[in-house]
């Protein structure tokens, strides 16, 4: 199977749906990585002018205006990464993290965000070599995003925590060896933009609406049969009587049974009966064969 281009900021259900259905391997547009580099490149400038900037060297929340040294910096991103890892309850199922890395990989690839391109690069490696950060369901907290799940996920590139690689539950740091990786010290910054983000429950949304879309898909085909089935019409669906109608989900679905129904031979069986309801006789068209219901009140009509 080809690899997924990834070009940030066009991002389409398609690609996001693919991945659902099965793990794949991500590849970057290269013209993703000069904003990249560019964002880091504006990172490393504040901390080389000692500006204070929130999250870049100060600490967080109720601590936002305390000045953080850069000898400590590597230890605040740690620090942040580890104390929101607090999440709890069943692990989200794999396809739900595989969408969650892409979505994160999108994000921080579009170069605002202020990472190094190695950890863009360490999420899409993971992805490649088929390792699931292990994120709890339950647990998180604020309104900056999914931050304890994030932080799970956070966690798995830092070396810590535990990732699924097929059936087997392995430590972080043995995970990312199957990936051909080493645990990241993270830079200024980057613990930050990795928990901040609504990853999670948008991969939560795709999820339910990828289902949906196939239960959809179910009905419809189980519709057109009914309607062959029944012997019944296709009139109903005809492109003018929806355009009356002015509803457009009831307009789609009618263009829908129509492309279903197309071509059908047991339409054009009955299509010059004279009965203007559903179900046809059988005395219109005798030679349409199906089962039918015997009544005392009447003839054999088809069911």
């Amino acid at each position: 199977m080809p690899p997924l281009t990834l070009n940030p900021g066009k991002l389409s259900l398609a690609q996001l749906r693919r991945l659902w259905e099965a793990p794949c391997s991500v590849v970057l547009d290269p013209a993703a990585r000069p904003p990249v580099d560019a964002a880091a490149a504006t990172i490393g400038e504040v901390i080389a002018s000692d500006r204070v900037v929130y999250g870049v060297n100060t600490g967080f929340g109720l601590l936002a205006r305390t000045h953080i040294g850069a000898e400590r910096l590597a230890e605040l991103q740690r620090a942040l990464v580890l104390s929101h890892s607090a999440g709890t309850g069943s692990l989200l199922p794999e396809e739900i993290v595989r969408l969650t890395m892409l979505l994160k990989i999108a994000s921080l690839a579009r170069g605002h965000s202020g990472v190094r391109f190695v950890v863009i690069e360490a999420l899409a490696r993971l992805l490649d070599a088929g390792v699931v950060p292990c994120i709890p369901s339950q647990g998180s907290v604020g309104a900056s995003g999914d931050l304890a799940p994030l932080a799970h996920l956070a966690g798995v590139l830092i070396g810590e925590g535990h990732a699924r690689v097929g059936e087997a539950t392995l430590p972080a740091t043995e995970a990312l060896r199957h990936a051909g990786l080493a645990p990241l010290t993270l830079g200024p910054k980057e613990g930050l933009a990795l928990l901040n983000g609504t990853q999670v429950s948008t991969a939560l949304a795709l999820a339910a609406s990828f289902a949906t879309e196939r239960a959809m898909a179910g009905a419809f085909v189980a519709g057109a049969l009914s309607v062959d089935a029944c012997l019944g019409s296709d009139t109903p669906f005809d492109e003018r009587i929806q355009a009356l109608r002015g509803h457009p989900g009831q307009g789609d679905a009618a263009r829908i049974y129509r492309e279903l129904l197309a071509g059908s031979a047991i339409r054009a069986s009955h299509r010059d009966c004279p009965r203007v309801q559903d179900p046809y006789s059988l005395r219109c068209q005798p030679q349409v064969m199906g089962a039918c219901l015997i009544s005392s009140a009447g003839p054999p009509m088809c069911c």
